[in-house]
C-alpha cells in the first residue's frame, strides 16, 4: 500500500504548533527566570485568542452544516476533535512546566503564597490593601437574588462563591465576583525583612477578604473557585446603509462582548452543585469546551509579573541602535533626500520614525502627511506628532483600519482625537481591511512638490516596535513615491483603477506578480540557470501559493523559508517538495517582517512586505511591497536573511510531523542566535565596524 503523501498540514494544528514553540520558550531552563514566566503568559494569551478567533470560526462552520473546509484542511467537526486533544496536551505541559518555574523561583527566593500563608505583618499589608483599593472596586452579585444569571464578560476572572451551613445542608447560597485584573495588578509584592520576595495574586487578596465582603451572612464555610468564560470574537457587522462604518464598528464590539461561549474553564476543586447552576445559567452544553483547571486562570497575566530578584532573571535590554545615516542633529529628510534608509526594529530606534513626523509638522516648507495606522499604541506619539502637524497648517489625511482586531476600541478613540484635531478621516476602504503600512510626505522643494515614503511590514507603534522585528523603507525614489501618492488617491477615491510599475498591491495584483516572480525562477531553473527563493513570512496559509511553491520545487528552485507562526505547506517530502526549508525563530522578539529575495538569473529582486501569504492578505486586505533598489540596503537584507537561515539555537524545523525540534548544531560551527547576531551586525554598522565580527 502506498503511503498517500500529506500535502497540506491543518492550519488550526499549525497553529497550536507554534504556540507549543512559545511553550517551548517557558520550559528553557537556559532563559533568565522572569523571562520563562513571561513566555507563559504569551501561550496563554495566545491561547486566549486562538479560542476567541479561530475555534469561534470552526464552531460557526460546525452550525452552519460545512463537511469540509479548504481554509482549515479537514472537515470542522474533525477539526474540533483535533483541537480538543491537543489543547489537552498543552495544558498539561503547561502545569508541568509552570510547576518547575515555581519551584525555580523558590530557590531564586521568589515565593507566590496564598491568602493561607501570610504572616501576622503581611496579613496585616493584604487587609489594608484589600480595605482601600480592592474592596471598592467588588461587585458580588448573589445567584439566589436574580431570575437571570449574569452575564459573565469575555476573558475576565471571576471567583464562584459558595457559602454553606454545616448544621443545616439546605442553608446555603452562591455569588460571583469578578477580579478587577483590568485596574488592579494581578500580583502584589508583600513587605519582607529577610531578603526572600513574596508575592500574593488579586485572586487570592480577594479570598482572604471574603469573610469582610460577606459578613452580613451567617454561614460556617466560605470558599472561592476561579473560572473564565471565553468568547466568539468575530465582529458580526450589519448591513445598514443607514449607519456610518464608524457606529457599525462600535455596535460590532458591542455584539462581540456577547458572542457565544467557546471556552469555559474551571478551578477542577468546585463543588459539583456549583459548576452544575453556572453552566445551566450560561446553557452550555459541549463538555469539549469545559476544561477543568487549577486554582487560577488567565495566566497571561504573566506578562506583567513585576520586575522582583536581581537583574540575571532578566535579559539584559539592548538599548535601540541611531541608525548611522540618520545622525543627531541632521534633517531626517535631508537624509533620505540623499539615499534610501532601511531600519530594522527593534534593533534601531522607532525614536527615527517619531523625528520624522515631528521635524515634517514644524518644516514650513511641508504641506501635506498622508498615513495609515493599523495599530495604534496606547499613548501615541505618532498620533500626537500627526495633531500637531494640524496645528502647524499641514494638511493631514489618515486612513485609520478600524477593523483591527482587539485594538478597535483604541483606534476609535484616536479615529475621535484626529477628527476633533482637524485631521481628515478615511475609514479603510468598503469590504476590504487597509493592511499596509504606509506614510507620504510631500514638501515643496523650488516650488515643485517633492514627496517622502515610509512603507515598513510592521504597524507604525512604538509600544510595539520595542518587541517586534520589522522593516521599514524610508525613501525619496520618486518612482516609488509617486504609487504611494497613487495609493492613497484610491483611498480617497476608490472607484478609481490604478496599475503599479514597482510596488506590489494587494488585492487586485499582489498574487499573480509573485506569481509571475515565482515562474521566473521555475523557467530559469528548467533552463540549467540558478534558481531560488529566499522567503520570511509570519504565515502561509494560502493553498494556490503552496501549489506554485511545489511548482517551483518540482522544476528544482532552492526555496528557504523562515515562518514564525503557521505554515500549512509540509517541505522536505520526496517529489514534491524536496528542495524546500522551512524554520521558525521564536525568540525574545517577535518575528514579524515579511523579506522576498528571488535569484532573478543572479539580478536579485528584494522586496519587503506588510502581506503574510493568507487568502485574507493576498485577497480582501490592501497590503503593500516594496522593492528595494539600493544595493548597500539590498546587501544588508541578504545579511538578515542569512543570519535567520543561520539559527541552530532558537530556530526549530518545520516538518509534517509538527514536533518543533531544534535545529542541531554541528560540533564544529558556532552557536548562532539570529536575534542576537542582528544586534551585533547592526550595532557594528552604526559604529563604522561594518557587519559581523
Amino acid at each position: 500500500m502506498v503511503n498517500k503523501i500529506v500535502k497540506y498540514v491543518n492550519r488550526e494544528m499549525s497553529w497550536l504548533s507554534f504556540n507549543e514553540r512559545v511553550l517551548q520558550e517557558a520550559a528553557d531552563p537556559s532563559l533568565p527566570l522572569l523571562e520563562r514566566l513571561k513566555f507563559l503568559g504569551i501561550f496563554s494569551s495566545n491561547q486566549d485568542e486562538f479560542f476567541s478567533v479561530r475555534v469561534g470560526t470552526v464552531h460557526r462552520m460546525i452550525d452552519a452544516g460545512v463537511k469540509s473546509s479548504e481554509t482549515i484542511g479537514d472537515s470542522p467537526k474533525k477539526t474540533m476533535e483535533l483541537i480538543h486533544k491537543r489543547v489537552l496536551q498543552l495544558r498539561d505541559k503547561f502545569d508541568e512546566v509552570f510547576s518547575e518555574i515555581e519551584k525555580e523561583l523558590q530557590k531564586a527566593n521568589i515565593f507566590i503564597i496564598n491568602e493561607t500563608e501570610l504572616t501576622q505583618q503581611q496579613q496585616e499589608f493584604v487587609r489594608e490593601y484589600f480595605i482601600s483599593k480592592v474592596r471598592p472596586r467588588l461587585v458580588p452579585v448573589m445567584f439566589r437574588e436574580l431570575q437571570k444569571f449574569p452575564y459573565l464578560k469575555n476573558q475576565a476572572i471571576y471567583l464562584a462563591v459558595a457559602m454553606y451551613k454545616y448544621r443545616d445542608p439546605q442553608e446555603f447560597n452562591y455569588a460571583l465576583i469578578e477580579v478587577p485584573a483590568d485596574v488592579l495588578p494581578r500580583f502584589l509584592p508583600l513587605p519582607s525583612d529577610s531578603g526572600t520576595q513574596y508575592i500574593i495574586m488579586l485572586d487570592d487578596v480577594i479570598r482572604f477578604g471574603l469573610s469582610n465582603i460577606f459578613s452580613i451572612f451567617d454561614y460556617d464555610s466560605i470558599s472561592a473557585y476561579t473560572i473564565k468564560l471565553t468568547r466568539d470574537a468575530e465582529l458580526d457587522i450589519e448591513d445598514d446603509v443607514m449607519k456610518s462604518f464608524f457606529e457599525k464598528i462600535s455596535e460590532g464590539l458591542k455584539q462581540r462582548e456577547r458572542g457565544e461561549p467557546v471556552r469555559f474553564v474551571y478551578d477542577r476543586e468546585m463543588p459539583e452543585d456549583l459548576l452544575n447552576i453556572i453552566l445551566d445559567g450560561l446553557k452550555m452544553k459541549n463538555l469539549e469546551n469545559i476544561v477543568p483547571g487549577g486554582r487560577y486562570h488567565n495566566a497571561r497575566d504573566f506578562m506583567n509579573f513585576p520586575d522582583v530578584g536581581d537583574s540575571s532573571l532578566l535579559y539584559e535590554k539592548n538599548k535601540p541602535i541611531r541608525h548611522p545615516d540618520l545622525p543627531v542633529n541632521r534633517s531626517i529628510l535631508e537624509a533620505i533626500r540623499s539615499k534610501d534608509v532601511m531600519l530594522c526594529y527593534p534593533y534601531h530606534s522607532f525614536d527615527h520614525m517619531i523625528d520624522l513626523l515631528r521635524e515634517a509638522a514644524i518644516d514650513p516648507n511641508v504641506t501635506t502627511i498622508k498615513m495609515t495606522l493599523y495599530r495604534v499604541a496606547k499613548n501615541s506619539n505618532v498620533v500626537n506628532a500627526l495633531i500637531n502637524a494640524v496645528k502647524n497648517g499641514k494638511s493631514v489625511t489618515v486612513v485609520i483600519e478600524l477593523q483591527a482586531r482587539f485594538d478597535e476600541m483604541a483606534n476609535i478613540f484616536w479615529t475621535q482625537k484626529l477628527e476633533e484635531a482637524g485631521a481628515t478621516i478615511i475609514d479603510g476602504v468598503p469590504g476590504l481591511k487597509v493592511h499596509a503600512k504606509l506614510c507620504k510626505i510631500t514638501r515643496m522643494e523650488n516650488d515643485i512638490p517633492v514627496t517622502y515614503a515610509c512603507i515598513g511590514t510592521g504597524n507604525f507603534n512604538e509600544s510595539t516596535a520595542h518587541v517586534y522585528s520589522d522593516h521599514a523603507l524610508l525613501t525619496s525614489n520618486q518612482a516609488i513615491t509617486r504609487e504611494v501618492k497613487d495609493l492613497f488617491d484610491f483611498f480617497e477615491h476608490t472607484y478609481k483603477h490604478i496599475s503599479y510599475d514597482h510596488l506590489i498591491v494587494a488585492p487586485h495584483f499582489m498574487r499573480n506578480k509573485i506569481y509571475r516572480l515565482i515562474n521566473t525562477e521555475i523557467r530559469n531553473s528548467k533552463a540549467g540557470k540558478q534558481a531560488y527563493m529566499y522567503l520570511k513570512m509570519n504565515n502561509l496559509v494560502d493553498r494556490r501559493m503552496i501549489e506554485k511553491l511545489y511548482e517551483a520545487s518540482q522544476a528544482g528552485v532552492k526555496v528557504r523559508m523562515v515562518t514564525r507562526g503557521i505554515c500549512s505547506l509540509v517541505p522536505g517530502v520526496k517529489g514534491l517538495s524536496e528542495n524546500i526549508e522551512v524554520t521558525s525563530i521564536v525568540d525574545k522578539y517577535l518575528e514579524h517582517s515579511r523579506v522576498f529575495i528571488f535569484c532573478n538569473d543572479g539580478d536579485e529582486k528584494y522586496f519587503i512586505s506588510s502581506a503574510d501569504w493568507m487568502v485574507r492578505n493576498l485577497d480582501r486586505r490592501v497590503e503593500v511591497a516594496v522593492p528595494v533598489y539600493d544595493r548597500s540596503i539590498q546587501e544588508e537584507l541578504k545579511q538578515f536573511m542569512e543570519i535567520q537561515f543561520a539559527d541552530n539555537t532558537k530556530a526549530r524545523i518545520i516538518n509534517k510531523e509538527q514536533d518543533n525540534k531544534y535545529v542541531k548544531r554541528k560540533r564544529s560551527s558556532k552557536i548562532r542566535r539570529a536575534q542576537d547576531d542582528l544586534y551585533k551586525l547592526f550595532s557594528n554598522k552604526a559604529s563604522g565596524k561594518g557587519g559581523m565580527e
